[in-house]
């Protein structure tokens, strides 16, 4: 005989019990028990003898072919150490977080990933828990608190299950994912889901300061305009937002790659020489070989600790390791995703688009280090604290007055 864990769905109101059964998947035998408060006891006396020198901990203690099969349990078992089994495709993302107490525990851990729980408005060690809210009264500012609050999910209505599969969708969509698709997949509004967008955008945008290259390091840098073309506009708009030829009502975005490694991109005001040349002082380390196009707003590089050169796109393309093809390939990524995804970027909201591709570039995978869905779920989740964008900033109407204090 095996001795298999009840799993949470049939658990009583004693926490931990064992049973003793056949080899048999663990969905077969959840689908079967209706567990009552009588049978749990009963259980539980059954088997107090076996488990004087067992402690509780959560496992997975069946894990088969299909999700079904894979149930997240607390149960007794020798001292050991476990981790939770997180998912790693959409299916099983679905599947792990439509368990309530599963979701609440992943929530937990990552918030406060040392285990202590902490107030986020003044870091106080003293609160008590209310099981029954699943929310904590801080005893030191006298103010409840969950989970959401310190994170981009602060202040909204909508589940937790909600949020993790929008933030699975769009950190994991190469060319993006409109707010329409999310508004469809979660049964919310549009104005919901561009909301819920912009504000998971928030958590991927990289606040490192790293400076990218150095020392035999070899990195692109180039500039692209984004904006409409004016040929696919109505002439009434056209008329309005184009009023001379060339890049003048366009937005400007200058982009840094360093080979082998990450890219920066930011929007800036010009492409002139200080814009330019600042954005790469900052991201730019010293020593390293720089390649651009033969823009006059470059020139003076060579000066400036660096190792330049250039390449003029009017005569070719590549020459020897002079290139800036891999800015090309990150452009033409962003490019699709702001034309064929979101169709329409109002200019104050360019740089979210921006940090969304990338930290989606930056997190690819490589025949060297792969990268899963999974991880870079993971990699987004673990930026939720301490940033919070209301709905009045976003849209410019305002500060929100309450969360001033």
């Amino acid at each position: 005989m095996q001795q298999v864990i009840i799993p949470s769905a049939a658990r009583g109101p004693l926490s931990y019990f064992l049973l003793s059964t056949n080899h048999q998947p663990l969905n077969s035998i959840s689908s079967r028990i209706r567990t009552s408060k009588k049978l749990a006891c009963k259980l539980f006396r059954m088997n107090t003898s076996k488990t004087q020198d067992l402690k509780p901990f959560r496992m997975n203690t069946y894990k088969g072919n299909n999700i079904l099969d894979t149930q997240d349990v607390l149960g007794y078992a020798l001292s050991m150490k476990t981790t939770l089994q997180l998912p790693k495709t959409l299916q099983e993302a679905v599947a792990f977080f439509s368990d309530p107490q599963r979701r609440f525990d992943y929530a937990i851990a990552l918030r406060w990933p040392d285990g202590k729980v902490t107030c986020p408005r003044c870091d106080s060690t003293e609160h008590s828990f209310i099981s029954t809210r699943r929310i904590w009264f801080c005893k030191e500012c006298k103010k409840q608190f969950t989970v959401k609050v310190g994170t981009i999910f602060e202040d909204s209505a909508l589940g937790m299950d909600k949020w993790m599969i929008a933030v699975w969708l769009i950190v994991n969509a190469k060319n993006g994912i409109s707010s329409y698709e999310i508004a469809r997949a979660l049964g919310v509004t549009q104005k919901s889901a561009w909301f819920m967008m912009h504000r998971i955008r928030l958590a991927m945008h990289n606040k490192d300061f790293v400076k990218l290259g150095g020392p035999g390091s070899e990195v692109e840098v180039d500039e692209t305009f984004i904006g409409g073309a004016a040929r696919f506009m109505h002439p009434a708009r056209r008329k309005r937002v184009i009023t001379e030829r060339g890049v003048k009502d366009k937005a400007p975005v200058v982009g840094i790659l360093e080979r082998g490694g990450r890219v920066h991109a930011n929007v800036i005001p010009t492409r002139r020489k200080h814009h330019l040349q600042a954005e790469i002082r900052a991201h730019v380390a010293a020593k390293s070989a720089i390649y651009t196009d033969a823009l006059m707003s470059y020139q003076g590089l060579n000066n400036q600790d660096f190792v330049h050169q250039t390449i003029d796109h009017a005569e070719r393309y590549v020459q020897g390791q002079v290139h800036t093809n891999g800015l090309e390939n990150f452009w033409s990524l962003l490019k699709r995703g702001l034309k064929g995804t979101y169709i329409a970027v109002e200019p104050f909201h360019l740089f979210r688009y921006v940090d969304e591709q990338v930290f989606r570039y930056n997190n690819r995978a490589t025949k060297e280090h792969f990268i899963g869905d999974g991880d870079r779920f993971q990699m987004a989740m673990s930026h939720i604290a301490n940033r919070r964008i209301t709905y009045q900033e976003l849209t410019g109407k305002g500060t929100d007055a309450i969360h001033q204090a």
